[in-house]
């Protein structure tokens, strides 16, 4: 029978704005914070954490040479804690949570730590392909295999594809993202996000507590006045998808038995996961068959999960996954998600972990299922269980 990995903290720092308040972070130091952060709130000598994983999209400059390990070191961490550095794209710091967990359930790790980095003020999008001179990573087999379907596109035009498909309106995903903005501040107003942040300096040397991309003043009518971002007349524009972030975030996950005996309080055990893997011209769909895969593996159907994080890195692809799945809107990024809260790419994947955590304590939630979408035409999910 497989180990049971729990879940006992997950901590992130607030998410600033492109080239806000956090643009003076170097992403080392900023992950460095969340992993300090971890055993500074939990009586844990950091000599015991078997492995830190860690995603990170652009691995190249600030954010390249394991990322994971230099973080490490500028946390202060023993050097005997080792480190890695994971790529599934958008969906980063969730595979470092499957990959962390997944250790404890096979006995490989007692005590793991999975995070996230992205300061993509510092290392836009991209970065990674800025040499030309060393080549692209699609070869030509790709190039030639999706040529006769249009071949492979940014992601912003597998939004407007899934949109089409969905018959999901520009009015559905302005509409959508000004109650994303408005949960957003709702929550940010009742300090539901208090627990898991961890306040930072920001670059003018003021305390940071607070997510800096919400807008109160985001409603439809102020959306509707954005132009299109990927095709003339089309449905997709940057009111209606992530915000360029800049962020970190970190989650201790260890065996129920070594909580027992380190005398730490586990606040959820990991249920279920999934990966899936879907066209990549499309990109986007991905969160549909890994959600339903992480269902049956669970033995959960939709009407079990009290609450859904869903990453926003369009409006149209939690929609489109809203109309498959038939889940509750009601009860899905219910404290808004990445359109109004930013989309640090190799950070989200915790960050939403922390957030599902977090509300599940707060409404006293049993099941909570989180999914993302990434590059390539990939995704993750999972499920946790309230403790």
């Amino acid at each position: 029978m497989a180990r049971t990995a729990v879940l006992v903290d997950a901590v992130r720092t607030p998410l600033g704005g492109r080239n806000g308040r956090l643009r003076s972070w170097h992403p080392v130091e900023l992950a460095a914070v969340t992993l300090r952060a971890l055993v500074e709130r939990n009586p844990l000598d950091p000599a015991l954490i078997d492995d830190v994983v860690m995603g990170c999209v652009m691995q190249v400059g600030e954010q390249g040479l394991n990322i994971g390990r230099n973080a490490v070191l500028a946390a202060g961490y023993p050097d005997t804690v080792p480190a890695t550095t994971v790529d599934r794209e958008g969906a980063s710091s969730q595979q470092a949570v499957h990959f962390a967990a997944q250790g404890v359930m096979s006995g490989a790790y007692d005590v793991a730590v999975a995070a996230g980095v992205e300061v993509m003020t510092r290392i836009p999008m991209g970065a990674t392909l800025t040499n030309r001179e060393l080549g692209l990573p699609f070869s030509r087999s790709i190039a030639d295999r999706y040529a006769p379907v249009g071949g492979l596109q940014p992601q912003g035009i597998g939004a407007e594809l899934v949109a089409e498909r969905w018959g999901i309106s520009r009015e559905d995903c302005d509409r959508f993202s000004a109650e994303s903005h408005r949960r957003a501040a709702q929550a940010t107003a009742e300090g539901r996000f208090a627990l898991e942040i961890v306040p930072v300096d920001d670059v003018g040397g003021h305390q940071m507590t607070g997510d800096e991309g919400i807008s109160s003043r985001c409603t439809v009518d102020t959306l509707a006045r954005l132009k299109s971002a990927y095709r003339p007349g089309g449905r997709i524009t940057a009111g209606n998808s992530s915000q360029i972030s800049d962020g970190a975030s970190a989650a201790l996950i260890m065996g129920a038995d070594v909580a027992d005996t380190l005398g730490l309080t586990p606040r959820a055990r990991f249920h279920a996961f999934a990966l899936a893997g879907v066209d990549p011209v499309t990109v986007l769909t991905g969160t549909i068959p890994a959600t339903r895969k992480v269902l049956a593996t669970a033995g959960l159907t939709v009407a079990d999960i009290d609450l859904f994080e869903v990453n926003e890195t369009f409006a149209s692809v939690v929609l489109a996954w809203q109309q498959e799945l038939g889940a509750d809107p009601a009860v899905t990024n219910v404290n808004g998600g990445a359109i109004a809260l930013g989309h640090p790419s190799g950070c989200s994947g915790t960050r939403l972990l922390a957030t599902l955590l977090n509300e599940l304590e707060r409404t006293g939630g049993r099941f909570g299922l989180q999914t993302m979408c990434g590059g390539g035409g990939q995704a993750t999910a999972l499920v946790i269980e309230r403790l």
